[in-house]
């Protein structure tokens, strides 16, 4: 859970947000980054060294620079994390919806008359 609260805070921040998304479109390098950023390289660095910890990018080594990239195990624990978010919150809908259901369907029994509850066809 450690890693899955540092994705949060590091995707948090609306620059390294930026700077993951563009990362997820294809590798880059800290330079490609910054020069489509409002912000210098060593930010950049730094940003990335955030998300590096967050488990969400790695690094490799090319030449002279890093090129940096997304790690599908870092996205696969945000992955997991909102199918778990998703799958409770559809099953509270099912069941406030079946309530609703159920409060429907004897609701309209009282009001035809049907005394033992049973439908009416």
């Amino acid at each position: 859970m450690a890693n899955l609260e540092k994705a949060f805070e590091a995707l948090g921040d609306p620059t390294r947000l930026a700077i993951f998304q563009r990362i997820a479109t294809r590798p880059h390098s800290v330079g490609e980054i910054a020069g489509h950023l409002p912000v210098s390289r060593p930010a950049v660095s730094q940003h990335l060294r955030v998300l590096k910890d967050a488990g969400l990018v790695s690094d490799v080594k090319d030449g002279t620079r890093r090129v940096y990239e997304v790690r599908p195990e870092g996205i696969e624990a945000l992955r997991r994390y909102f199918d778990q978010v998703w799958e409770r919150n559809l099953k509270a809908f099912q069941a406030a919806a079946d309530k609703i259901s159920r409060e429907k369907g004897s609701s309209d029994d009282r009001s035809s008359g049907n005394k033992a509850g049973k439908k009416v066809h």
